[in-house]
């Protein structure tokens, strides 16, 4: 193990999803080794206090200021000494503090793009859980993420994977990478009749076969949206041509994903479908620290299967591809119009089938200006610009 002169201190950004949850039970197998530093949450203050109570982070924070106020008092009310923080410029600057060794980025949605971007610049290890951050920043993620001399490590089960298949000096990646591989369960819709996706309700859609997650990720899941901002993630983390990502449906979730090599080697990771695992390495690496899971048994387990994944059953998936063909920010509008979809689905504002309708649109009509993608605020704004169009779809699409 590892020798440090002090726990490493750990900022949980999202701390009450389903990412943070299961990162506070790996960090709870530690103690000795982690200590939290900073929680934060969009709305949940009770389940945000809790966390305090037992973590006793020195910053708590929630952007709105009247919850803050009210977590503020509860906490208060404990004695607690844990100071809380509002406002969306606080996610970075608990991101970014020089206390902070590691961030978990596990906010939901672009939200998670400023802090991240903060965490990075300030050269921290930065555990990635956030896809979209790197879906809408791209190669001003990446150019942070290197000048600031940051540690980036994938969270999603199947970055993780791909990243745990390749050797730790990067700079052998280019030779040894033919492609990759990424594998999808199919989620909840793997082999319902297209023609009746109409009818799918948000209860169904997030129930899905293999994976605890949150409302919004499942929805993606189910749509396979989720994959798609896995292969433009895929693109960035790997450096990879969008030619060089193949996606593979693997219903039963045990092989996380695979590397091609150029001598045709195949080179896979596999364990049981729960996200400690790469928490665990993330928080880790490159040691392998107890994660909680538990032991894939190859004699007792599900047989493995593969599927193609249809284009006509899962039409999001192949968005991802048009968009890294597209001009530069072509991903921020294809991330921004999805996350007004699914939260219009769930709302039942809009069907299920009608998600992909919002998304392709969005992406085919709403060109990226220029020099919109060279700063944090230009990618805000055109994710503004972005969710502004989708919404006006959505609306035309409800009348």
């Amino acid at each position: 193990m590892t020798s440090y002169s002090r726990p490493q201190r750990i900022t949980v950004l999202g701390s009450t999803g389903s990412i943070g949850v299961n990162t506070l039970d790996v960090l709870a197998r530690h103690p000795e080794r982690y200590e939290v530093f900073a929680l934060t949450a969009m709305s949940r203050v009770d389940a945000l206090l809790a966390q305090c109570l037992t973590w006793k982070p020195r910053f708590a924070v929630l952007p709105d200021a009247a919850l803050a106020q009210q977590l503020r008092a509860l906490l208060r009310d404990q004695g607690s000494k844990t100071e809380v923080l509002d406002g969306m410029d606080s996610l970075s600057t608990v991101s970014a503090h020089a206390d902070v060794d590691m961030v978990m980025a596990a906010i939901v949605g672009a939200a998670g793009l400023a802090p991240c971007l903060a965490a990075a610049r300030a050269g921290k290890r930065l555990l990635l859980a956030n896809k979209e951050a790197i879906v809408v920043g791209g190669a001003l993620f990446m150019q942070a993420v290197e000048q600031g001399g940051a540690t980036l490590l994938p969270i999603d089960s199947e970055h993780s994977a791909i990243f745990q298949c390749l050797p730790e000096d990067r700079s052998t990646w280019a030779q040894r990478i033919d492609h990759i591989v990424l594998t999808a369960s199919g989620g909840p819709f793997r082999q319902r009749d297209p023609a009746t996706l109409a009818e799918v309700t948000p209860e169904q859609a997030c129930a899905h076969p293999n994976w605890v997650m949150g409302r919004k990720i499942s929805v993606d899941s189910a749509t396979m949206m989720n994959k798609a901002l896995e292969v433009i993630e895929a693109r960035w983390l790997f450096n990879l041509t969008p030619e060089q990502i193949k996606v593979i449906i693997h219903p039963q979730s045990i092989i996380h994903s695979m590397v091609v090599c150029r001598d045709n080697s195949v080179l896979a990771q596999l364990g049981t479908p729960d996200m400690r695992v790469p928490i665990a390495y993330g928080l880790s690496f490159p040691e392998r620290i107890e994660a909680g899971a538990s032991r894939l048994d190859l004699l007792t387990g599900p047989s493995l299967a593969f599927e193609e994944a249809d284009e006509a059953r899962f039409p999001g998936l192949y968005l991802s591809w048009q968009a890294l063909r597209g001009p530069e920010g072509a991903t921020a509008v294809l991330n921004a119009a999805n996350e007004e979809a699914v939260e219009a689905f769930l709302a039942r504002r809009l069907r299920f089938d009608q998600i992909h309708r919002v998304n392709s649109q969005s992406l085919a009509d709403l060109q990226p200006e220029r020099g919109e993608c060279s700063s944090v605020e230009g990618l805000l704004g055109l994710d503004a610009r972005a969710r502004r169009y989708a919404r006006d779809l959505i609306a035309g699409l409800a009348a």
